[in-house]
């Protein structure tokens, strides 16, 4: 699987942390950022969120302070399903139920063994084929071509 990851200033520590683990987990890296950190957070989702849609990335990992800076900006994009995770249970979870695309994070809020778990846990988790699931996804994406301008 093609991964991402992107980042603001704040995230830059946890960046190189995770690279490795993304080829440990045996994904090919994409890497979005320039020489230097993005300075603004929705500048990296906006970066983020375009590999996406434009496939050269399949899931991918933004980092800032607290992840929800990433978060909300990259949501910003109809087809993007990020969620700020601090927890192994919910990076796996919201790939399974939820269909999440793209796991934020915050630097300033965990660890960098706990951020290395998560990210396992996302990169492992693979979106749930069980009709509930699928319900609630199409439930999702109705919300989104509903109220998102075209």
């Amino acid at each position: 699987m093609k991964v991402s990851i992107a980042y603001d200033h704040a995230g830059t520590r946890f960046a190189e942390v995770l690279k490795p683990e993304i080829a440990k987990a045996g994904h090919e890296l994409v890497f979005l950022n320039p020489d230097v950190a993005f300075d603004d957070y929705p500048d990296a989702a906006e970066v983020l969120a375009i590999a996406i849609l434009e496939g050269k990335a399949e899931r991918g990992i933004l980092v800032c302070g607290s992840g929800a800076g990433v978060s909300i900006s990259a949501n910003k994009f109809p087809g993007i399903r990020a969620a700020v995770c601090h927890d192994t249970y919910t990076a796996h979870q919201g790939v399974e139920h939820d269909q999440m695309n793209i796991l934020c994070l915050g630097e300033r809020v965990i660890g960098e063994e706990l951020a290395r778990s998560i990210v396992r846990s996302f990169l492992e988790a693979e979106p749930s084929t069980e009709e509930r699931h699928q319900r609630r996804s199409r439930k999702i994406d109705s919300l989104e071509n509903n109220y998102f301008k075209k």
